[in-house]
């Protein structure tokens, strides 16, 4: 399983949200340098979301994107991806995948157009409240249940999606890791397991389960989790 440490961009810097909550937001610093730290601790793969772009519906951190690329990490992002300019534009400066989130939902024939012309440097996320599908920002709820939704990225070729159980993120209570253990055991999608990854134990057992890859956020920010352990563990 692999590990993919995340930073969450907002005004230039890494920041992380409570349950996708803009109010209840903590800084954390310079997002490149936390980006190298990543690199020196063993990791060779990065989640980004772009909180800002997220919002407006733009890449609002280009710049910022850019230079984290240039540590050679594998980096995949998200947050605010709506058109192929945009999804050209991060590939352009070392992207290595592209979230789809509220366009994947919104915007079938775009979400068609990148997957024939990217195929697996796009990914998909999805993130689920109450069992559907929530969009722009976790701000509105879709007509999507999950798995409705994972048949339909399934059949379009779509190959990895980064799904996040929104009541566990950042709340530091455990990953729903038997949702990500019947998703990985029941589609052929790599499911990546976002939200609430707070222990070595959440990770050993999403390992255990085959689960393609995990996200770890505020677990590391606040040293409930060692970055160097939860590798070698995933391995």
């Amino acid at each position: 399983m692999r590990i993919f440490p995340a930073i969450d961009l907002f005004d230039n810097k890494a920041v992380r949200l409570y349950k996708g909550d803009y109010a209840q937001m903590t800084v954390y610093g310079d997002p490149v340098q936390i980006s190298r730290d990543f690199k020196a601790k063993g990791a060779e793969y990065i989640h980004v979301v772009d909180l800002a772009g997220a919002k407006e519906g733009k890449p609002m951190h280009l710049d910022v994107v850019k230079r984290i690329a240039e540590t050679g990490l594998f980096i995949e992002i998200g947050g605010g991806i709506r058109n192929m300019e945009t999804v050209e534009a991060y590939l352009s400066v070392g992207v290595s995948r592209v979230i789809l989130g509220t366009a994947a939902v919104t915007d079938e024939a775009f979400l068609k157009t990148a997957v024939e012309k990217y195929g697996q440097k796009i990914a998909v996320g999805a993130d689920v409240a109450n069992g559907k599908i929530a969009i722009k920002g976790w701000l509105e709820e879709s007509r999507y249940g999950l798995d409705e939704f994972l048949e339909k990225m399934q059949a379009l070729g779509v190959k990895t999606v980064i799904c996040t159980d929104i009541s566990k993120d950042g709340a530091m209570k455990g990953a729903n890791c038997a949702l990500y253990k019947e998703l990985t055991e029941k589609y052929s999608l790599d499911i990546v397991a976002s939200g609430g990854v707070s222990t070595l134990e959440d990770v050993k057992t999403l390992a255990a389960s085959g689960v393609y890859a995990a996200i770890v956020g505020k677990a590391y920010y606040i040293g409930a989790i060692d970055l160097q352990e939860a590798i070698e563990v995933a391995k």
